[in-house]
């Protein structure tokens, strides 16, 4: 979901950008989830023929139509953090 969600914030993204991002995850666990968001025309992974190589992601139309749902699951993490803390301090 995290890859989806800064890819859905952002027009396009290099490997390195989004592993960045996301301090935990190792590159090897990385590339399998891209590949794998690929395979399931989720992901667009363009490679740019240059030297170095170059090689960007960005959500394809179907990926872009999950970024509703995902807006959506962080509305409502939001708001349920909002509501635990509340009962916390009770």
């Amino acid at each position: 979901m995290l890859i989806l969600w800064h890819l859905g914030k952002e027009e396009k993204k290099r490997f390195n950008e989004l592993r960045s991002l996301m301090p935990g995850i190792s590159p090897r666990m990385l590339v399998s989830q891209l590949r794998e968001l690929e395979d399931n025309f989720i992901v667009h992974r363009e490679v740019y023929a240059v030297v170095p190589p170059k090689v960007e992601y960005s959500l394809t139309d179907q990926g872009k139509s999950l970024m509703p749902i995902l807006e959506a699951m962080y509305s409502w993490g939001k708001d349920y953090m909002e509501t635990a803390n509340t009962v916390k301090t009770r």
